[in-house]
């Protein structure tokens, strides 16, 4: 799915900073994509991209070509209150993205005004296509797939860090998502974690096909090989994107895997090890570039002394990308 811009970015009745987390990310690493913010009575005052507030005729005369509903809320739901909003935003002549549990398009005058005017909704948790069997054929081009010791720990995060970083330099390079958060922040790509299992990898071959020498797709990771919920979403990445480089991605505070608290979190060495092995399946050349900490719940002594002590005993350059940005990774990758 390809969805349009700019956007318009519905915060709905948010109560929170965390439920507006999937419209703070696109305005954070996608503002020139952005012409304001949609905010309904009781709507948390935490709830604030930063951006002017706008009604939907004000967000349409200022070029706004799509709704997309940035909140995460409880189940994922689509809320009564948010009908009427959404169905005046298809009136006027745009389109409206979500990445909701519920489906846009199940919601009766929602779908019924999109046909009757010929707009689009964008349902990115759902793929809209079917995908072929991956083959495992070497592709042109060059890939780099953060994976993680856990789910949550940064990887989305250091994939968008590391386009805008290589951009920088003036590497050709694109950040290709594999979730719904991700394809709002892009504009486009394939969630994953909704492909029929045996399709997953083909998807992702899909998602990054051939392409010139020096290019770089940045491919959003999902789960981890530890996680005995997404371990399977996980392999399917990681064979379909053939990469060669990958960056693992690590949160140094938990005691076990999120939701599976009968789980470990495993030992780096070991995850390093466990990746790398699948990963040659498709590129035998595959190898670790760097390690990605996320050290937001550390004090900055803290931080320095961990990240000092991993990049000693892993041997790779190891940054928090939030505190110190990515510049020694893109370093290692070129």
């Amino acid at each position: 799915m390809s969805i349009k811009d700019p956007y318009l970015l519905f915060l709905g009745d948010a109560h929170d900073a965390l439920a507006a987390k999937v419209a703070i990310g696109i305005k954070q690493w996608r503002p020139e994509k952005c012409v304001g913010q949609l905010r309904l009575p009781g709507c948390s005052p935490e709830a604030d991209c930063g951006l002017p507030d706008m009604t939907i005729a004000e967000a349409r005369a200022a070029g706004a070509q799509t709704v997309v509903v940035g909140v995460a809320n409880r189940g994922g739901v689509i809320a009564q209150s948010w009908i009427q909003v959404l169905t005046e935003a298809l009136e006027s002549g745009m389109d409206v993205a979500a990445g909701l549990h519920n489906k846009l398009a199940d919601v009766p005058a929602l779908r019924d005004t999109a046909a009757r005017l010929g707009r689009k909704l964008f349902d990115v948790r759902h793929p809209t296509q079917t995908f072929h069997v991956a083959n495992g054929k070497k592709r042109t081009g060059k890939r780099l797939l953060p994976v993680g010791t856990d789910c949550s720990c940064g990887k989305m995060y250091t994939a968008l860090a590391l386009e805008k970083e290589l951009q920088a330099r003036g590497v050709p390079a694109d950040f290709r998502a594999t979730g719904q958060t991700g394809i709002l922040i892009a504009g486009s790509g394939v969630s994953v974690d909704a492909v029929v299992a045996d399709f997953i990898s083909g998807a992702v071959e899909w998602l990054a096909p051939d392409n010139s020498p020096d290019h770089w797709d940045l491919i959003e990771g999902q789960g981890s090989l530890y996680h005995a919920s997404y371990a399977g979403v996980t392999m399917g990445l990681i064979h379909g994107a053939q990469a060669d480089a990958l960056v693992l991605c690590h949160e140094p505070t938990r005691k076990h895997m999120r939701g599976l608290p009968e789980y470990p979190i495993p030992d780096l060495a070991e995850c390093l090890d466990a990746n790398l092995r699948a990963a040659k399946l498709t590129n035998p050349d595959a190898r670790f570039v760097a390690v990605s900490i996320n050290t937001s719940r550390l004090s900055q002594a803290d931080a320095d002394a961990y990240l000092a002590e991993t990049e000693k005993r892993l041997g790779l350059p190891t940054v928090d990308p939030v505190r110190q940005g990515v510049a020694r990774i893109v370093d290692a990758i070129l």
